[in-house]
């Protein structure tokens, strides 16, 4: 069976152990036992030099004294000290060496089972075969490119780049794009690709080379979001982190709709946001596709003509709707702070508390000096007794 190698090196083991801990007790009986007879050994010694006249009876008479003296230091100790001293770490190490095998043992039968393989080795063994598979087919892609009389389709040579690129061969990545760049053809995203992998290259650096390219690309798209991104990028790193936030709103704002890439601009544009003290932008500010819960201009002048109870109806329909949005929308800060002041004024004070505190907390990085800031704060200080 597979766990039978592993029974009999831990049985090996626990022997190794012991053998040391039973060697270790003998040796210090015999080395107490052995002291008192080197010293008699020592003074029958002396006492024959004197007698070969060796040494001199003073000088025997003061050796036999200090002999005598260390047989009576050794005599007064209590030998058993020793052994007791002792036989509290070798019962641990005992009970260690039979303990740890077979506690081992049983978490190995309940969890462990050798015919089940390693789920971190299983990962990267499909993360291995698939990298595998990228780079053979970029090596065949590139060798079909290099052997056209041509010099390859431009399309060929931007696919062959971004395998490169999601296989972190930035260098060649760049060569590819590189290819494309120079040819007429050449569009805003082939150079936005082309500073991407330069700055990929560099770890995230903007040099003067993928800065050129960024610069090309804005000239030949302004509205291409990856060259703004990379753009403010590169001023925020020459140091107009202000100038860096606005290109990126003002890319947001001129949006005609709802598109993925947004939200990776407004998060760089937040983090610049925050080196220079600026309020934190939601997702919804530039989300047009977002349905409108406040109140139109039609439904204020409508509400004027309706009957108290009407009104009321009305005004807490506003109220359930702006609700309902926010759990789908958490970090709309300004829905918060109405819906706040909203259930504040229908005299639902835990409700309004609630909402209150979301929005504070939502504040938690903002200067203390914000407007927001105080208003929430002087709002809870109303409503908590």
């Amino acid at each position: 069976m597979t766990w039978a190698p592993f029974a009999v090196l831990a049985l090996i083991a626990s022997i190794i152990m012991a053998m040391p801990m039973l060697r270790q007790k003998r040796s210090v009986v015999a080395s107490s036992e052995a002291i008192p007879a080197v010293l008699l050994d020592q003074l029958d010694e002396v006492g024959r030099d004197i007698e070969r006249g060796v040494i001199s009876k003073e000088e025997g008479q003061g050796a036999e004294q200090e002999i005598k003296r260390r047989i009576l230091m050794h005599a007064r100790k209590n030998p058993q000290n020793a052994k007791r001293s002792t036989k509290g770490g070798r019962s641990a190490l005992i009970l260690s060496a039979v303990l740890v095998p077979v506690f081992a043992a049983v978490y190995y039968t309940s969890m462990g089972s050798p015919e089940i393989s390693s789920v971190a080795f299983a990962k990267r063994l499909e993360e291995r075969q698939e990298a595998a598979q990228i780079n053979d087919a970029a090596a065949r892609l590139y060798d079909r490119l290099v052997g056209d009389p041509n010099g390859g389709p431009s399309e060929g040579w931007m696919l062959l780049g971004q395998a490169y690129a999601k296989m972190g061969r930035f260098p060649d990545a760049v060569a590819a794009f590189e290819i494309v760049s120079d040819r007429p053809e050449a569009d805003s995203a082939v150079f936005s690709m082309l500073a991407e992998a330069l700055i990929n290259d560099e770890e995230g650096i903007v040099t003067p080379r993928a800065e050129d390219a960024i610069d090309k690309a804005i000239a030949l798209g302004p509205s291409n979001p990856a060259a703004v991104y990379y753009k403010a990028i590169a001023l925020s790193q020459a140091g107009d982190a202000e100038l860096a936030r606005n290109i990126l709103i003002e890319r947001l704002e001129a949006a005609d709709g709802f598109y993925p890439w947004m939200e990776t601009l407004l998060s760089e544009a937040n983090r610049i946001g925050a080196e220079i003290g600026d309020i934190p932008v939601p997702i919804t500010r530039f989300d047009s596709m977002t349905e409108t819960f406040g109140p139109t201009q039609e439904d204020i002048l409508n509400a004027q003509n309706m009957s108290e109870e009407d009104r009321g109806a009305f005004i807490q329909s506003m109220v359930e709707r702006l609700a309902a949005r926010l759990e789908d929308e958490p970090n709309d800060l300004e829905g918060w702070m109405q819906l706040g002041n909203a259930y504040s004024v229908l005299g639902r004070v835990d409700e309004a508390i609630d909402a209150l505190e979301k929005a504070e907390l939502l504040l938690s990085g903002v200067p203390d000096n914000d407007p927001r800031s105080q208003t929430i704060s002087q709002a809870l200080s109303a409503l908590r007794p």
